[in-house]
C-alpha cells in the first residue's frame, strides 16, 4: 500500500475490482477490501504552550490538538490527573502538564487555574477557528452513570453545568472543584459548554463520564472540515 492511503476492510463486498474517481481521491475494491487513496496534504501544527504564574500558582501547559492522547501530568491531585487523562485519551489531545500550587491551603487555587491554563493553551492552539467543525457532542455511559457534554467554539464564554455529585468527596478530592476547572476553561477557551449528568449514583462514575464526554465532544468540534477549509465556521464572519 502507498504511503498517504488508508484501508478500511469492508466485510462484505463483491469480489471484483471497481477503480471509481472521486473527489476525494480513488477508490478500489477487491477481495473485500476498500482502499481509499488520498493525496496527502500538510496540515497546520495545531500546538500551544501557555505559562500561569501567579502568588499561588505556576503552572505550564502544552498541548498539541492532533496529537495521539499522550499525557506527561504532575499536578499534585492524583484524581484530577486521573481525569485530564480522560480528557487526553478520549480528545485525542496531548497534554504536557505541571502544576505548583498552594495545596497546603486547598486545591481550589490550582484546579482553577489549570482549567484557565488548559482553556487558554486550546484557544491559542486553534487560531482563528477557521475550517473546524466548531460544534461537538457526547453521551458516555460508565456503567449505571450517564452524561452529556455539548461544546460550541462561539468565542463567547458560557458555562451550563448541571452536576449533583451523590457525595462531596472522592477521595481526598473535592467534587464541588470541578466546576471551577470547567468555568475556568470555558472563560479562557471562550466557549460555549453544557455539561449534564443524566443519571449515576457512584460518584467516581459521574465524574468519568463528564470527562470522557469532555474529551470527545472537543475532538468533535476541533477537527477540520474539509469542505469548510479557510472558512470562519459563523455567519458573522469571526469567532
Amino acid at each position: 500500500m502507498r504511503r498517504g492511503c488508508s484501508r478500511i476492510l469492508a466485510t462484505r463486498c463483491w469480489r471484483l475490482t471497481v477503480e471509481t474517481k472521486l473527489a476525494i481521491g480513488i477508490c478500489y475494491w477487491e477481495n473485500a477490501n476498500f482502499l481509499v487513496t488520498t493525496p496527502l496534504k500538510k496540515m497546520n501544527s495545531r500546538t500551544a504552550t501557555v505559562n500561569r504564574d501567579t502568588l499561588e500558582t505556576q503552572i505550564s501547559v502544552s498541548v498539541n490538538l492532533d496529537g495521539t492522547g499522550k499525557t506527561k501530568l504532575s499536578t499534585g491531585l492524583p484524581f484530577l490527573e486521573h481525569m485530564l487523562d480522560q480528557i487526553a485519551r478520549h480528545g485525542m489531545i496531548d497534554l504536557d502538564i505541571k502544576a505548583k500550587g498552594d495545596l497546603h491551603i486547598d486545591a481550589h487555587h490550582t484546579v482553577e487555574d489549570l482549567g484557565i491554563t488548559l482553556g487558554k493553551a486550546v484557544s491559542d492552539a486553534l487560531g482563528d477557528r477557521k475550517g473546524i467543525f466548531r460544534y461537538g457532542h457526547a453521551y458516555v455511559p460508565l456503567d449505571e452513570a450517564l452524561s452529556r457534554v455539548v461544546i460550541d467554539f462561539s468565542g463567547r464564554p458560557g458555562l451550563v453545568y448541571d452536576v449533583d455529585f451523590p457525595r462531596a468527596r472522592i477521595g481526598d478530592f473535592d467534587a464541588d472543584l470541578f466546576r471551577e476547572f470547567f468555568q475556568g476553561f470555558v472563560n479562557h477557551a471562550n466557549i460555549t459548554l453544557h455539561i449534564d449528568n443524566l443519571k449515576g449514583v457512584n460518584a467516581h462514575h459521574v465524574a468519568e463520564t463528564i470527562f470522557k464526554a469532555f474529551g470527545r465532544a472537543l475532538r468533535f468540534a476541533m477537527e477540520r472540515d474539509a469542505r469548510m477549509e479557510g472558512i470562519m465556521p459563523s455567519t458573522k464572519g469571526s469567532l
